[in-house]
């Protein structure tokens, strides 16, 4: 994670450096059991929204959402999203940000619990950030099958494969992967491949045996 990145972003908030803070989220980012869900998902989130910055309504906020959506990761725990946006409210009640700027924070963290319907504006803004790695090339997209089975290799190997074809499927049953237009253009039709793959393979990125 990018220190000086950090500072800037905290000095858009009006603040002073906060360098316990980014010391914390580092810590939790850096936290053994994450494979994916590291510093470097953050990075790349960032990376991502550097690059459609332009169609962002607040984008100040959707930085901060990138910042703390997966502060809380415990693979175990159904409440991951909801700790890590009540520690993005924590940090902006720290620095005196407002009640409508907290509540968009917590609705764009919320929101890559992926389960909710269409999203518009900058809540699909976020999970198209968030769903990103999942029209990456094929051996980035391995990678990444590759961590999160990782992350959850205390589930049977059966159990997880059941699972994740479920997920997958989830997304892949949608008229859209992507809601905007700049990530469409850029990860709709190889992610739809990607997914096609590990749904064909049993839960698998490549064929067993």
């Amino acid at each position: 994670m990018n220190a000086t990145r950090w500072n800037l972003f905290t000095e858009r908030w009006g603040t002073e450096p906060d360098d316990e803070a980014f010391a914390e989220l580092h810590a939790a980012y850096s936290e053994s059991h994450r494979k994916y869900h590291s510093a470097a998902h953050i990075e790349d989130c960032l990376d991502q929204f550097d690059q459609a910055v332009e169609l962002a309504e607040h984008p100040l906020e959707i930085e901060t959402a990138i910042w703390f959506h997966d502060a809380i990761y415990e693979p175990m725990s159904s409440d991951n999203e909801l700790k890590s946006a009540q520690w993005a409210d924590r940090w902006l009640r720290s620095v005196g940000a407002g009640e409508e700027p907290r509540q968009r924070v917590h609705h764009l963290i919320m929101a890559t619990l992926h389960t909710t319907g269409e999203l518009v504006g900058d809540a699909a803004l976020m999970v198209d950030i968030d769903l990103s790695i999942l029209g990456r090339e094929p051996e980035v997209f391995a990678r990444y099958e590759n961590a999160i089975r990782q992350e959850y290799r205390w589930v049977p190997g059966p159990l997880f494969r059941r699972k994740r074809v479920e997920i997958l499927k989830s997304f892949l049953d949608r008229p859209r992967i992507y809601a905007l237009e700049h990530f469409q253009a850029r990860y709709e039709q190889q992610a739809r491949k990607n997914l096609e793959r590990v749904i064909a393979n049993g839960g698998r990125w490549n064929s067993p045996g």
